[in-house]
């Protein structure tokens, strides 16, 4: 039977480096998961995606080295608990990611991002777009997060009436491009209208498989406003669903639990699953640094999670494996062109002890799906460089940020040896 991998795409699943292994993306809304949800991935992973999952920048979870004839029974149980993968990938509006600085605001925020992620998964007038189309919702400017999105809703007032600034056609890839301020302090009513025209224009103007920077660029800021403003004028103003999950807190503490390369083993979820139910009212957070949070809802709480956290082995304080963040890299992804994880073990046996303290980020190819403009200092795999014995070897442009602009390369095309040499250097 002929298999149309490239419509399976709108379900969350691609074919991995082996044709015959697949990779399938589970949208977590917001970030935030249930204990049920939680235990449920990693039962998945434990049947048929060897026992580890992928943590995403983006707060997905990825199971990888499944096959055809297990996609019916996964996509099943995730659906069981709540959990889709559609438009996980492909043309469509993505799983909404939300900011994890877990800033004061984070809960009213985390609650917008998972009414937006109700509304789009699998609503198919936001799907079949000409390319996918990233969103963010963050309680803060920190991190820079808002640049890359093609539409990143920033929380500027918080209170019974909060106001957002959006930034729009924002995307990293191979030409990078920071999103530009569309408009400023909008009223959370009116933010679900605004995105939507946004893609109305995205769909209708922009050949596929252009991003929305690409319609800018093509356009102007001037002509898209335009645009912009017909659409809107025409435009009823929806309403955004209200969900089942109670809001957090704006103020609550998080405690988080790093994993090195974003590499979760299903065994340590299904730990953490049972440490939420006894003490984060059964909810844990993924973030976009590849990591798990667990809220803690009552104070008197903290040190005795601490402790139980302690006593499993979780290394709440290995400070490099929490701010680094990698892409599958060539070890799963046929896209990859260096194998991320194994330069990642390179740059914790480098790099020095401040150096260590800063954020990093490996791409495994130029699309920088680890978003390496973001962090402090980041590495992306440009291209491979046959040798003379014929072997081919990974090159990397290493790429420094120290603004709130996107991160810019400060040496490139150097070879593994050459670009241990030069973090080396670095304080």
């Amino acid at each position: 039977m002929s298999i149309d991998f490239q419509k399976l795409r709108l379900l969350g699943i691609y074919q991995q480096k082996n044709p015959e292994d697949l990779m399938v993306r589970v949208k977590i809304p917001g970030g935030l998961l249930s204990a049920v949800q939680a235990r449920e991935i990693a039962a998945i992973s434990d049947n048929y995606g060897r026992g580890v999952l992928h943590l995403t920048s983006r707060g997905s979870f990825e199971f990888h080295y499944l096959r055809v004839e297990q996609l019916d029974a996964v996509l099943a149980r995730l659906n069981n608990v709540g959990l889709t993968t559609k438009g996980a990938c492909g043309g469509a509006v993505r799983g909404i990611s939300c900011s994890t600085t877990f800033a004061p605001g984070y809960g009213r925020v985390q609650y917008l991002a998972e009414r937006l992620n109700q509304h789009f998964a699998g609503n198919p007038s936001f799907e079949r777009l000409p390319k996918k189309f990233k969103i963010s919702v963050e309680a803060t400017y920190q991190g820079g997060r808002h640049l890359i999105q093609d539409l990143g809703i920033v929380l500027t007032a918080a209170g019974q009436e909060p106001l957002y600034d959006i930034w729009c056609a924002g995307g990293l890839g191979r030409e990078p491009q920071p999103g530009f301020l569309l408009e400023e302090n909008v009223p959370e009513p009116h933010v679900l209208k605004l995105i939507e025209a946004v893609v109305q224009v995205y769909r209708d103007n922009t050949p596929p498989p252009k991003r929305l920077k690409h319609l800018l660029n093509s356009i102007g800021e001037a002509e898209f406003r335009r645009l912009l403003a017909l659409e809107l004028n025409q435009r009823p103003r929806p309403s955004l669903p209200e969900v089942d999950l109670a809001r957090l807190e704006d103020d609550v503490e998080f405690i988080e639990i790093p994993f090195f390369g974003g590499q979760l083993p299903a065994a340590k979820l299904s730990e953490l699953a049972d440490l939420a139910e006894r003490f984060s009212a059964g909810r844990l957070a993924t973030t976009t640094n590849q990591n798990i949070a667990l809220p803690i809802t009552d104070h008197s709480y903290g040190d005795t999670l601490r402790l139980e956290l302690a006593a499993k082995n979780f290394a709440a304080q290995e400070t490099f494996a929490a701010r680094l963040r990698t892409c599958p890299g060539s070890h799963e992804c046929k896209m990859g062109l260096a194998a991320t994880r194994e330069l990642g073990m390179l740059l914790k046996e480098t790099l020095s002890p401040t150096a260590k303290e800063q954020s990093w980020a490996i791409s495994g190819c130029p699309n920088s799906c680890s978003q390496p403009q973001l962090s402090a200092y980041g590495i992306v795999t440009v291209k491979q460089q046959k040798t003379e014995d014929g072997t081919r070897i990974p090159l990397f442009d290493l790429y420094q940020r120290s603004s709130e602009k996107l991160g810019q390369p400060i040496k490139q095309n150097l070879t593994k040896d050459k670009l241990l040499a030069a973090v080396r250097d670095l304080e």
